[in-house]
C-alpha cells in the first residue's frame, strides 16, 4: 500500500459549501452570463466594477471562514503599502471564479481540492502538491494559484473527549490507533459516509478500522455534532476547522495516508493585478498557517463573536507578518 490515497473529492465538505451557496449561485447565473475570456465591456455587465489603479480587491465567499482568511489577505497586504478593497461575502465558486477571470476580484481564498473539484471533478491527484499542479493546468490563462499553506479545512474523523480519554488517544494519534477498538465504537457522519472511499470504506480499507455500528446523521453539523457530544456516538466525520472541536475538546485524528484527499488554503489571484510584493506577502501568510492555527482563529470569530477584522489583524501581528 502506498503512502497515500487517491480522492473521489465527493467529501461532505465540497458538498456542504456548496449547498451553502446555491441560492446566491443561482440568482447570480444572469450576472456572469458577460463573464467569459472574451468580449467587449459592453457584454460585461460587471466591468465597470474593476478596480481602478493599484487598487487589490480581495473577495471571499459566503461563509465565515473564507471572509476571515480574505481579512488576512488583506491586511497583509496593507501592511506591505499596498492599496486594499474588500467584496466580502459574495457567494459561490461559480459566481466568485467569474469574477476573478475578468478582473472584478483580485485575490480569493481558496481550498486547492473543492477548487480542482470544480475545474475538474474527474481529477484524482495523491499529493498536495499534485493538487495544487493539477488545479493550475485548468486555471484560465490570467488567474494563478501562489503558495498553499499547511492549513486544511476538510473532513476528518474525530472523537469526543471521553472516547479520547478511555482509549489515550491524542492529537498525535492516528486514525490507525482507532483500529484495535472499532469493535467499540459506533461512527456518525453523513449517509452517504457508510459507502464512500472517503467514509467506512477507505477506513476498512486503508487503516483496518471497522466500527461497531454507524448512525447516519448529517454532513458535520448539528445532528453530528450532538450525537458526538452526548456519546451517543463516539468517532464522526467532523470538518478539521470546526469550532466546536476546541469547545467540546475533541480530538481529531491525524489521517497520514490522506483517506480525506487535500483541502489547503491557498490564495487564488488575477496575476496582472498583483505586484511581486503582493506575492511575497500572501506566501509568507501560507507559510504561517496550519490547521490547529485556522481553527483558533475560527473560533473566535464564530464561538466567541469577534470581528474576523480585528482576529485577522492580531493574528498578523503576532505571526510577525505587520
Amino acid at each position: 500500500m502506498t503512502s497515500h490515497v487517491k480522492s473521489t473529492w465527493s467529501s461532505p465538505r465540497h458538498t456542504r459549501r456548496l449547498a451553502a451557496v446555491a441560492v446566491v449561485a443561482a440568482l447570480a447565473t444572469p450576472l456572469l452570463a458577460g463573464c467569459g475570456d472574451s468580449g467587449s465591456d459592453k457584454k460585461d455587465p460587471l466591468a465597470g466594477s474593476k478596480a481602478s489603479g493599484d487598487t487589490v480587491v480581495v473577495g471571499s465567499n459566503n461563509f465565515p471562514e473564507s471572509i476571515l482568511i480574505g481579512d488576512i489577505y488583506g491586511e497583509a497586504l496593507k501592511a506591505k503599502g499596498i492599496k486594499v478593497s474588500y467584496k466580502p461575502n459574495i457567494g459561490s465558486r461559480e459566481t466568485t471564479y467569474g469574477l476573478l477571470k475578468n478582473g472584478s476580484l483580485t485575490v480569493l481564498p481558496e481550498f486547492n481540492g473543492a477548487l480542482l473539484a470544480y475545474l475538474d471533478p474527474k481529477a484524482t491527484p495523491t499529493t498536495a502538491d499534485a493538487t495544487n499542479a493539477a488545479a493550475q493546468a485548468k486555471l484560465d490563462p490570467k488567474l494563478t494559484l501562489l503558495k498553499g499553506s499547511p492549513a486544511e479545512d476538510k473532513d476528518s474523523l474525530t472523537v469526543n473527549a471521553e472516547t479520547a480519554a478511555k482509549f489515550h488517544l491524542t492529537a498525535d494519534s492516528t486514525i490507525a490507533d482507532l483500529a484495535k477498538y472499532g469493535d467499540q465504537i459506533t461512527i456518525g457522519a453523513s449517509p452517504e459516509f457508510q459507502t464512500r472511499q472517503q467514509g467506512l470504506v477507505g477506513l476498512k480499507s486503508v487503516y483496518g478500522l471497522t466500527p461497531k455500528g454507524f448512525k447516519a446523521l448529517d454532513a458535520g453539523g448539528p445532528l453530528t455534532q450532538a450525537a458526538l457530544k452526548n456519546n451517543n456516538v463516539q468517532a464522526a466525520d467532523i470538518f478539521t476547522t470546526d469550532p466546536t472541536i476546541t469547545k467540546e475538546k475533541w480530538v481529531v485524528l491525524q489521517d497520514p495516508k490522506n483517506l480525506f484527499g487535500f483541502e489547503n488554503v491557498i490564495p487564488l489571484v488575477y496575476k496582472s493585478g498583483l505586484s511581486q510584493a503582493g506575492v511575497d506577502a500572501l506566501n509568507a501568510v501560507s507559510a504561517k498557517l496550519d490547521t490547529k492555527t485556522l481553527l483558533d482563529l475560527d473560533t473566535q470569530v464564530q464561538s466567541d463573536n469577534k470581528d474576523p477584522l480585528e482576529v485577522a489583524k492580531t493574528w498578523l501581528t503576532s505571526a510577525g507578518l505587520v
